[in-house]
């Protein structure tokens, strides 16, 4: 075979591979989302939802130079270095992951935030800043990775472990949990939802939802630790997860390039438009639930609580609300890429405001 036809041969190949290897509409392929090694335990529900934010990203073609993880403390914490990898990311202090956001958000708005927080995070130490970013509505993804431990610090009790569940190593837990959803709806979050780290089909539509929608987004995912927590009466393990979760509805997830949706006709469908225009369907399965309602949210999201159910789904999402960006009537142009000029007042005008008082 000649030298030229060696050539050709070789570009046929190099092509035919090329053509072979899916790529986003930014033209990267999946593994240009991954980012290092796990270093958690193998089978924790965390590398599983980690999974699911790579898969959604990619497929939706989010610039990861324009996406921007936040994370407090522990397992979960750790979670960002393992996705999206030319991102930019930063792990703070044990609880105060929200409060970083909001300057981060604040100084540049332009930013897809995914915050990432554990039960120890979110509902132990960080609990009154979880409440203040729903009330502010601060625009990002709030995910709270739920496995009822500290899993990082040998698998002390978390807030949201069941009341009276033993472990072999912190004896009997005698306080009642603290419910991540209840908590933002309280809050007044505007978009709440709850998924089981083995329902990954459930937790990439949610997630494609959470990352359309203006204003917080909270998901909290029941996540087993499989060190400390997995034995099958916690109902944050996989066995009872798996054989209690029960479905609130069918999701489906529309993004906003498509003109028209086209669905089977089918009882008790309800449709939700989100503010860049995607829309998610969501179709009932045992029974029927509003998620436009608060006070809907409310009961369903207590009553299964009290009943041991684990409900999953879209519990409640509002379009309507303004989100903090709005409140704060900021310029369209994000704070950190204003000159000096605009940022600092001048010497006149100090000295005009000065002569006011």
């Amino acid at each position: 075979m000649s030298t030229t036809t060696q050539e050709m041969t070789a570009k046929r190949t190099a092509a035919a591979r090329t053509a072979m290897v899916k790529v986003n509409p930014l033209g990267l392929e999946k593994n240009n989302y991954k980012g290092r090694p796990s270093t958690l335990c193998k089978g924790c529900g965390h590398d599983s939802i980690s999974q699911r934010i790579l898969n959604v990203a990619w497929e939706l073609g989010l610039d990861q130079t324009q996406v921007i993880k936040m994370s407090g403390i522990g397992c979960s914490s750790k979670t960002p270095a393992y996705y999206l990898g030319w991102s930019h990311g930063f792990n703070g202090v044990h609880g105060r992951m929200p409060s970083i956001a909001t300057g981060a958000i604040v100084a540049n708005q332009k930013l897809t935030c995914i915050g990432v927080s554990g039960d120890g995070d979110t509902a132990s130490i960080g609990i009154g800043q979880f409440k203040h970013a729903m009330r502010r509505n601060v625009p990002m993804v709030y995910i709270v990775e739920n496995n009822g431990v500290y899993g990082l610090t040998k698998g002390q009790f978390s807030a949201t472990a069941d009341e009276g569940q033993q472990l072999k190593y912190q004896g009997i837990n005698s306080l009642p949990p603290l419910d991540i959803c209840l908590e933002a709806l309280a809050a007044n979050a505007t978009f709440v939802a709850r998924s089981f780290a083995g329902d990954p089909k459930q937790v990439e539509t949610l997630l494609k939802a959470a990352l359309s929608h203006r204003g917080i987004a909270v998901i909290d995912i029941i996540s087993p630790c499989v060190t400390f927590n997995n034995h099958d009466s916690s109902t944050k393990s996989y066995g009872y997860g798996k054989e209690h979760e029960i479905p609130l509805h069918e999701l489906s997830y529309v993004p906003a390039i498509h003109d028209e949706i086209e669905i089977e006709e089918y009882e008790g469908e309800l449709e939700v438009e989100l503010h860049d225009g995607s829309k998610i369907v969501l179709k009932k399965l045992d029974e029927s639930h509003d998620p436009t309602s608060r006070s809907a949210a409310f009961a369903v999201v207590d009553r299964t609580r009290r009943e041991n159910k684990l409900l999953t789904g879209l519990f409640y999402v509002s379009e309507q609300e303004p989100d903090m960006l709005e409140l704060l009537n900021l310029t369209g142009v994000p704070l950190a890429r204003l000159p000096e000029s605009k940022l600092r007042p001048s010497r006149e005008a100090l000295t005009q405001l000065m002569a006011g008082f």
